[in-house]
């Protein structure tokens, strides 16, 4: 009897980290199409050379975030849910409260030096100076983030997403709201008022882009409070069960703090760094190269307005179960399980590469009907850096798994040097596509592979070597590539052959349909995952009982 007790509590963890893990997987997915589709009015308003002065602010402003607080909602959650297993739950609300303190002080820091030296920081550094508009407005949002964080990792290390999946959402639905509205009524207002019409209109248009990123982060915080607020009494209940005794000193919570921070905006920071590294050597060469300024900020507009937005939709799976494996596999680690930490590991690659290899297939074969479907008109360049560059999603997708794993099992050093060689090599071999090839912006596209899959490589390697963990290859991998091929060619004479009858657009989303149920379909029939494993999926009863009906299995 004990025996099957204990069996049925470690079913219902393992069983609670994939539903916890789903929950923010869903909701980063649905933030992430609410983000693609305001995009697409938000493009039509200020066009790809809006996008580019808009991608410049939100660059610079990414990599400030991540120095300020970026780590935080990670942090938090490990340590809170290291303390909680450990059953110090004072403790771990002391661990809350010094991370509150020091996302306070931190954020507001950075925020006013950001408005203050946004000139320097587009002027000189991206050769933009247009978008230091954008940039000034972004400088709140340092600061509402950094606490927005702390809130966000608290509930997380106490084992629930929902309050982070919420948040997110709204923050998602009032950014897409403010952003179409204010860069409209800016951008018109340039045209209007501008003593040079052209350029400051899309410089006003990207601002307003930039403001619903700030007041949606706003409204994501109040939600958290008023959340936490109301979670309270819960919190100080379960300090009645806390006979630990362990009060860790100011001390010692803001050393581990910084400890735990420092490797994760480390190794983060190489990924951010290197968006603007990218930016900035391509705006530098492009320039050298006897390009406009127009010219250049247009064609990395197409990059980041259109290409990164379509495959950053799938990656949020990978980001939002890294956030969901860090604190589930640290409590694992400190309570002795090292068959659920295994098991952890496996579900949580498993379940991002059944997700994102059929997407990255998707994107290439549909990349053009997609492209028209959001955007009037479409766009060649955009078109063709889907049909090279969307591999990128399932190699970005592991790589950032892989990183949460490695943090999750406390070997946080690893992440950051195999993300500094990455870097080095992504940016030697950019330069030469650049200088040497003359590439333009495919350079860019293909760097930004290369950085991918050596992460892909060397953080394997690493967590086999420190959690001794094995990968199974077949069923995460050789399975659903072949049923993603399958799935790729079905969807492309779908299109093809409907886009004949009943045109274009439609042709793509019903091409869209078919691809899903084909992968589904062919996923189950080779074996590439079964009953249990579908289970544990976001809707998992769904839809095995859609794959029983529809006699998939």
């Amino acid at each position: 009897m004990g025996q099957n007790t204990t069996a049925t509590k470690k079913q219902s963890k393992a069983s609670n980290f994939i539903i916890q893990g789903s929950i923010l997987a869903a909701a980063s997915i649905v933030v992430r199409l609410i983000g693609m589709l305001y995009r697409v009015p938000l493009t039509n308003i200020i066009g790809d050379e809006g996008n580019g002065i808009y991608a410049n602010a939100y660059e610079i402003y990414s990599i400030l975030l991540l120095i300020s607080s970026y780590s935080l909602p990670l942090a938090v959650s490990k340590l809170v849910s290291a303390t909680v297993a450990k059953g110090q739950y004072k403790n771990a609300y002391r661990y809350f409260l010094r991370a509150f303190f020091f996302a306070v002080t931190v954020g507001l820091a950075v925020g006013l030096m950001t408005f203050f030296c946004a000139d320097l920081f587009a002027g000189s550094i991206l050769k933009s100076p247009l978008s230091a508009y954008a940039l000034k407005v972004l400088a709140p949002c340092i600061f509402f983030v950094a606490v927005l964080g702390v809130f966000r990792g608290y509930f997380q290390g106490l084992g629930t997403t929902v309050p982070t999946a919420l948040s997110q959402i709204i923050e998602g639905i009032v950014n897409a709201v403010v952003s179409v509205a204010a860069a409209k009524v800016l951008f018109d207002y340039g045209l209007k008022y501008g003593k040079n019409p052209e350029q400051l209109s899309v410089a006003y248009g990207a601002a307003g882009g930039t403001l619903g990123t700030t007041v949606g982060a706003l409204s994501g915080l109040i939600f958290l409070i008023l959340i936490f607020l109301m979670y309270r009494r819960v919190v100080k209940r379960s300090f009645q069960r806390d006979k630990s005794g362990v009060l860790d000193s100011n001390r010692e919570i803001y050393k581990l703090l910084l400890v735990t921070i420092v490797p994760v905006v480390l190794s983060t920071a190489v990924y951010n760094v290197s968006n603007v590294l990218d930016q900035g050597v391509f705006n530098n060469l492009m320039l050298g190269q006897g390009f406009t300024t127009k010219q250049y900020n247009t064609m990395w507009g197409a990059f980041s307005g259109r290409y990164r937005l379509l495959t950053n939709v799938p990656i949020a799976i990978a980001s939002a179960l890294a956030a969901s494996t860090i604190p589930s596999i640290a409590a694992a680690r400190v309570s002795g399980d090292q068959k659920g930490m295994m098991q952890k590991i496996q579900d949580s690659t498993r379940f991002t590469m059944v997700l994102t290899i059929p997407c990255a297939v998707g994107l290439t074969v549909l990349a053009g009907p997609v492209l028209r479907l959001l955007w009037r008109g479409g766009n060649d360049l955009a078109e063709r850096m889907l049909q090279a560059g969307s591999i990128s999603v399932a190699l970005y997708g592991l790589s950032t798994l892989s990183n949460g794993i490695l943090q999750g099992i406390d070997r946080m050093r690893i992440p950051v040097k195999n993300a500094a060689i990455s870097l080095v090599v992504h940016l030697a071999a950019l330069v030469v596509m650049l200088q040497l090839f003359h590439m333009g912006i495919y350079a860019v596209v293909f760097s930004n592979i290369l950085f991918s899959a050596m992460m892909c490589v060397m953080n394997g390697l690493a967590i086999r070597k420190e959690s001794g963990y094995r990968q199974e290859i077949k069923k995460t991998f050789l399975l659903p590539v072949a049923a993603s091929l399958v799935m790729g060619v079905i969807c492309f004479l779908a299109q093809f052959g409907l886009s004949r009858i009943i045109g274009d657009r439609i042709a793509t989303l019903a091409a869209l349909v078919v691809a899903a149920v084909s992968y589904f379909a062919v996923l189950i029939k080779i074996g590439g995952v079964d009953e249990e494993e579908l289970l544990r999926f976001p809707k998992g009863t769904v839809l095995v009982r859609a794959a029983k009906k529809l006699h998939f299995m």
